[in-house]
Parts: structure tokens; C-alpha cells; sequence
């Protein structure tokens, strides 16, 4: 046996995004980014991305906020069933918020979505927005 497999048998790649492979944690804070989706969907938002790769970096939803102004936004959204271990602002680290502003700058910078899909000339802002069983915060340009 090397690795939990038996010699000579191939090891399988599975790639990180496939569904199959999802944690619970995962398959939730999805549910989550679709319900964020909707919600802003029925304010007159226009969700343009989901889950937009920038190299090895993932920006949760990208979205026009009609405003007034209207602004190109990147929204990191986070989910928590519980709150033992604190509120879900306080789980979005520093390292995390860089990581999510560098995301955002590449993207502004590439002017097209990963796709090719062209990006509206508006402002950037990048907003938090957390679901908790019974409530949705949206926290605007905090990061």
C-alpha cells in the first residue's frame, strides 16, 4: 500500500471544483452564494460571476449594484450555521481580505470576466455579505 491505494493501482486526479468531491461546508456556503444571488437578483442587481477564478484566487459572486451609483461589486460571502466560534465578520482574516482586494484588482485590470464576458465601466466596490440561519448582513465597501 503507498498513499491508501495498493501498489501498481493509478492514482486518480479529482479536480478541487468538481461536485462530487464537495465537503458538506462547501455544498452549504454555495447554497449560501445561491441565496445571496437571488436576493440581489430581486433587488435589481445583475449578477455577472459566480465563483470567478483570477488564477489560483476565487471571487464568490460578481455583480452590477443598479445604485444610484452604480458600481461593479465583488462580494464575499460568508455562511455560518452557528455562531461558537464567533461571528462570521470575524472569520474573514486579513490574509483572506487581501486575497479577495488582489482577486478584485486583477479582475478590474483584465476588464473581462474569465469567460471573455466584457466588465461595465462603473466603479468597483467590494462588499461582505454574511448568512446566518434567519438573517442575511450585507456589509457595503468594507473591504
Amino acid at each position: 500500500m503507498i498513499g491508501g491505494r495498493s501498489v501498481g493501482e493509478p492514482a486518480v486526479s479529482v479536480r478541487r471544483d468538481d461536485p462530487r468531491v464537495r465537503t458538506d461546508a462547501q455544498r452549504a456556503g454555495d447554497s449560501a452564494e445561491s441565496a445571496v444571488a437571488e436576493r440581489l437578483t430581486r433587488a435589481g442587481w445583475t449578477v455577472i460571476g459566480r465563483q470567478v477564478r483570477m488564477g489560483r484566487l476565487e471571487l464568490d459572486l460578481v455583480a452590477v449594484d443598479p445604485g444610484p451609483p452604480r458600481a461593479l461589486v465583488v462580494l464575499e460571502v460568508r455562511y455560518r450555521s452557528r455562531r461558537d466560534f464567533g461571528l462570521a465578520e470575524e472569520s474573514l482574516g486579513h490574509r483572506k481580505r487581501a486575497r479577495v482586494r488582489e482577486a478584485a484588482l486583477r479582475l478590474r485590470s483584465a476588464g473581462t470576466l474569465p469567460d471573455g464576458t466584457p466588465l461595465p465601466p462603473h466603479p468597483l466596490r467590494i462588499d461582505l455579505v454574511v448568512v446566518e440561519p434567519g438573517s442575511v448582513r450585507h456589509h457595503r465597501g468594507v473591504l
